[in-house]
């Protein structure tokens, strides 16, 4: 298990204004977590009481159906400082979507965004990772940046916590890293448990990516 995806080795050349797949620079010491899929009434409150244990703050990657579902639980994410990004509404396989689909996908979820935080744009990331030139240069248009991942926990591979812990721990991310992890299960939070101490304690500080601008 190698929790660097391939395709960073061509996505890294873009600039980071449209395309992020590490933290602003100079955040040599800062860690960003992320969470896609949420939010979910299960397992994000116990997220959110875990990083504000810790004085972190995270990213949310939010699917539009389940913010109209937990609305409440979407504004505890903002309101306790922690960064909303668009996860598209359904999330569909993006794949077998018309280019026009995608984008409706995107601003339904925007649209749902801005009532809870009021900011106009929030960043994208594709359900799946899945990414197209033509999507790419629509988004670029629009000024929709889009935040990838630099870092895989894994945790959706629903392996036993001891084994994804030690890959974490033989491949530890470095700063700036942008992690990807999950809220729609307890893996995450069962992983964070040990690592936010372990990350703490070696010096990082654990960030929300930058609004969109």
């Amino acid at each position: 298990m190698n929790p660097r995806p391939r395709r960073l080795r061509v996505l890294r050349f873009l600039p980071n204004g449209w395309l992020m797949t590490s933290g602003p620079t100079g955040a040599a010491r800062n860690l960003y977590l992320t969470f896609d899929d949420g939010p979910h009434p299960d397992h994000t409150p116990a997220l959110l009481d875990l990083l504000a244990e810790h004085g972190a703050k995270a990213s949310f990657f939010l699917v539009g159906r389940e913010v109209e579902r937990h609305d409440a639980l979407a504004r505890r994410i903002a309101s306790e400082g922690h960064t909303l990004g668009n996860h598209s509404y359904s999330h569909p396989r993006f794949e077998a979507l018309t280019l026009d689909e995608q984008l409706e996908e995107i601003e339904r979820t925007q649209r749902l965004l801005t009532g809870i935080d009021g900011r106009p744009r929030h960043a994208f990331r594709p359900p799946r990772g899945v990414l197209t030139g033509a999507m790419l240069t629509s988004l670029v248009r629009r000024r929709h940046r889009i935040d990838y991942w630099s870092y895989d926990s894994l945790d959706y591979s629903r392996r036993p916590v001891p084994e994804l812990l030690e890959t974490i721990q033989r491949h530890p991310p470095r700063g700036g890293d942008i992690i990807l992890m999950h809220d729609d299960s307890e893996h995450s939070l069962t992983l964070l448990r040990a690592l936010i101490p372990a990350w703490i304690a070696q010096g990082f500080s654990l960030r929300a990516l930058p609004h969109v601008r």
